[in-house]
């Protein structure tokens, strides 16, 4: 379970939440240009553009849940468990297997009308990046500061759809998302009007024009959510300002423990949930267990070099006392 969003004042910022029931290890982790991403089927990317996003390394190897890269450009992979079907895509494209997907599109590509192009001659492959580790069933959402697209592998091919709400969380199939958006344009932040003829009614409380608006954590509830409070933010225009507004936003759609169960009896919860400014690459988390902001720069002089540069996360959590 995971959301993910885009939101736009004088940067782009791109916004997640990861909701699992398990810990993988993860950390912020740059990619330098000139660390080599080597590939199963495709020659190693040698010299690249710089990445920064949170993964886990394996092998030293990222294996990124997302990241952006220096152009801008920003990929999440999200759980799209019953409906991602792998081997997808073109049967003479470029084959890539599911982890390998951001690692070459974030390293090669400046925007997502370049990435797209490559995704329409893609051939993603079943093969895990270890015996151990099987590829998890996941859609991608891309987005930069002019457009957003989700691609989701299904059983009749690799579907891409633009995405002009900036917004995905998980099942159904992106294009019920949008239609499902259709029962919720009556919600408004505004006060509701009262439409009863001669009767008297008046709202009692403030919030009544978004009665409906879904709170369960169900992804198409999520979905809606986020995608109402991205679209009626009033927010200013300054970097601290946008960071905090998405962190508001990724808040109300986050899973507490003891909200979520699995059918394996253990707690779906928001590990950690993260913005990264797209212009600037840095990186913006906050944990479970520590609700405070930590962030992590990719500045030029981290852009640089052959190895990767690993930041474990801050988990503790981190209040401050006032003498």
């Amino acid at each position: 379970m995971c959301t993910s969003l885009t939101f736009t004042t004088d940067h782009t910022y791109f916004g997640r939440n990861l909701d699992l029931e398990y810990q993988f290890g993860q950390q912020v982790v740059i990619t330098p240009r000139n660390y080599p991403f080597s590939f199963q089927a495709m020659p190693t990317l040698k010299k690249h553009y710089a990445i920064i996003g949170m993964a886990t390394v394996a092998e030293d190897y990222p294996l990124y849940a997302e990241g952006v890269n220096e152009k801008g450009l920003y990929m999440a992979g999200l759980n799209f468990p019953g409906n991602a079907c792998y081997p997808c895509g073109s049967e003479d494209g470029t084959p890539a297997a599911p982890y390998e997907l951001i690692p070459w599109l974030l390293g090669s590509c400046d925007s997502v009308d370049q990435a797209e192009e490559k995704l329409r001659s893609v051939r993603i492959l079943d093969t895990p990046f270890a015996p151990n580790m099987p590829n998890a069933p996941l859609h991608w959402h891309l987005a930069d500061g002019k457009r957003a697209l989700v691609a989701e592998p299904m059983a009749d091919g690799l579907r891409l759809f633009e995405d002009p709400v900036g917004v995905l969380t998980n099942n159904p199939t992106f294009d019920f998302h949008l239609t499902n958006l259709n029962q919720y344009m009556g919600l408004s932040a505004a006060q509701p009007e009262n439409r009863f003829g001669g009767v008297e009614l008046r709202p009692f409380g403030q919030g009544m024009g978004t009665l409906g608006l879904p709170g369960d954590w169900s992804p198409a509830s999520r979905f809606v959510r986020a995608a109402f409070l991205k679209w009626n933010s009033v927010c200013e225009r300054d970097e601290i300002s946008s960071v905090s507004q998405v962190f508001h936003i990724l808040d109300a759609v986050a899973m507490p423990r003891g909200a979520v169960r699995t059918p394996e009896g253990k707690w779906d919860l928001t590990d950690y949930s993260c913005c990264i400014d797209g212009w600037t690459g840095t990186y913006y988390y906050k944990t479970y267990d520590n609700s405070q902001i930590t962030a992590v720069s990719m500045d030029e002089a981290k852009r640089e070099g052959e190895t990767l540069i690993c930041h474990p996360l801050v988990t503790e959590q981190q209040i401050h006392f006032v003498p």
